[in-house]
Parts: structure tokens; sequence; C-alpha cells
């Protein structure tokens, strides 16, 4: 079943015809500063198969860094769509909230608590870790 997903205008759209790998909660600041302070709720899918059917997302990559992420957006209305990291080389990274139906989402496990701000919520029952597992 494919994985179909855009951004919030509409310019965008994606989508991934293998099944993801993993869904997850990332805590760390980064992803605060992404999702304007809560965890980043997230999908790895493998890079092969993923594929933006419309339009063209912008991207980012901080310059300041040694292996930085690159980030794609919707540069018409802001909608982060998800990164490519050089820790999970051969997958992409989507944001669940792009996803046509994000009901299914399900994280494994949070990671990064280190950095979880007391009003981040983590579900009973899912692993936990200071920083990557």
């Amino acid at each position: 079943m494919a994985i179909e997903g855009g951004c919030y205008c509409g310019e965008i759209r994606y989508v991934s015809k293998n099944p993801a790998q993993g869904q997850l909660q990332c805590h760390c600041r980064e992803c605060q500063y992404i999702t304007g302070g809560n965890p980043n709720a997230i999908m790895i899918v493998p890079e092969k198969g993923f594929r933006v059917i419309k339009g063209t997302p912008a991207s980012f990559a901080r310059k300041d860094l040694e292996r930085p992420v690159t980030r794609f957006f919707c540069a018409t209305c802001g909608t982060a769509i998800g990164t490519r990291s050089p820790a999970r080389p051969g997958s992409f990274i989507i944001k669940i909230g792009t996803l046509d139906d994000p009901s299914g989402f399900q994280p494994q496990m949070a990671i990064f608590t280190i950095d979880q701000q007391p009003y981040h919520h983590v579900p009973e029952g899912i692993p936990t870790h200071h920083r990557r597992p």
C-alpha cells in the first residue's frame, strides 16, 4: 500500500511505494525548532520508492555542521515535508503531519528524550532513548 501526502497548500505531493521502516517521536532541540516546540512525529521510509510527484520542495542544510541533515519544505506555505539524514543513508524521513491519513501513526519509540520538555507527551509503553538507540 502506497504512502501519500503533501503540503498544506497542495503545491507539493509525494508518494512512497514501500512501507515504513519505523515510526517515532524525536524530542531533540533541532526538531523542537522545526515543529515550533513539540516533538517531531516522523516516519522513516526507504528512499528508493519515495518520490515527489508534484512540485519541487525547497531545501535547507546548515553550513556550520560537519554532517547536517537536509530539510525539505514547501516554499509557498512553509510546510516541512521531510528530511534526509547522514545518520540514515538510503532513507527519507517523512513528517507525519503531511500524510493524507496520519491516523495510523503509532510511534514505536521516542528518541532524544534528554531534550524532552515538560509539556511533551510520550505514549505510555513505548521505549525511550536519551539519544539515538
